[in-house]
């Protein structure tokens, strides 16, 4: 069994320099902000392609988050309301790149969506709760972006695998808990929800403790065990699901993170909750494969496609 332990100088190759008046809180924010340079950073507004798919960089300007580096997604298919989701990519709480979820956007822009993909590798470094205060900050500045980027009447989705997909559990139970209605469904691939990492697929697996990215993930996001009793940080251990929005679980059988997606998804079931789950036939190579930016197709991409559009479907995101 794998157990989280105090995280000891995990953040102390990070250079910053916040103001020495500020709440430890609000100099972790300042710390994971983009610089103010934004129209200087490089691939501003620029368009280019990967897995097929064309997509544009751009920095938003996200009120309180401070301005993000995105990148958009849009598919072939014209829809009047396209769903808008935003993207969060895998990385196991110690780093990840916009390159990396590429794969898994994607597959989202190709069943639909106008998918907004946003960089937050240097805040995804810092511990709980800063790294989920960042991302509902984007998400809300995106609510108040729909009809700009997607349509007025487009719905809202939140979507990631790994460490993404913790993050988009954890913003969905913020979206409840302070009334963001809008937010029509999370979508969650393979999430990092239960750091006990005792399950069977865990013990399946053929990663080692010494070479356990969820283990080393664990211990850098939460820091210390008692931040793990946190519902937000660990939604495995949420005790009132009822209220979430609709949820779309994928895992596969190869996949060590199976077993608590799979429990994930019968407790919001049991809860009330609207949850298509998906259950892929391995070998996968997930969650290596999700971060793979080479251009060799893999066999699972039509299949999230069409779970994606499915999802989409039947949240009434998308009509026939």
């Amino acid at each position: 069994m794998h157990l989280f332990l105090k995280a000891n100088n995990l953040t102390s190759d990070l250079k910053f320099e916040p103001d020495p008046g500020a709440t430890t809180r609000s100099r972790i924010l300042q710390r994971c902000r983009w610089p103010r340079w934004q129209g200087r950073l490089p691939g501003r507004r620029r368009s280019q392609e990967q897995f097929g798919m064309s997509y544009k960089e751009d920095v938003l300007d996200c009120g309180d988050a401070g301005p993000v580096r995105v990148r958009v997604y849009k598919g072939d298919a014209d829809f009047d309301n396209p769903p808008l989701v935003m993207h969060l990519h895998g990385g196991f709480f110690l780093g990840g790149s916009l390159d990396e979820g590429s794969r898994v956007a994607t597959q989202l822009a190709n069943a639909g969506a106008v998918v907004v993909s946003i960089e937050y590798a240097n805040v995804g470094v810092a511990p709980f709760p800063a790294s989920l205060e960042f991302v509902f900050k984007v998400l809300d500045a995106l609510k108040g972006r729909c009809a700009k980027l997607a349509a007025r009447k487009s719905f809202l989705f939140v979507a990631g695998e790994e460490a993404g997909g913790n993050l988009a559990a954890g913003v969905a139970l913020m979206a409840r808990d302070q009334g963001m209605t809008a937010l029509g469904g999370q979508i969650l691939l393979s999430p990092m929800l239960d750091p006990c990492l005792a399950t069977r697929s865990f013990r399946n697996s053929e990663a080692t403790e010494s070479q356990c990215p969820w283990t080393a993930g664990w211990n850098h996001y939460l820091g210390f065990a008692a931040k793990g009793c946190h519902p937000y940080a660990t939604p495995a251990h949420c005790m009132r699901l009822a209220g979430v929005a609709p949820a779309l679980v994928i895992t596969a059988e190869d996949d060590p993170t199976r077993d608590e997606s799979l429990n994930y998804a019968r407790r919001l079931r049991e809860a009330g909750v609207l949850v298509r789950e998906s259950i892929l036939a391995g070998p996968t190579g997930w969650p290596k494969d999700y971060s793979d930016s080479t251009n060799k197709k893999r066999d699972w991409e039509e299949k999230i496609r069409g779970d994606f559009a499915a999802f989409f479907h039947e949240t009434g995101a998308l009509s026939y």
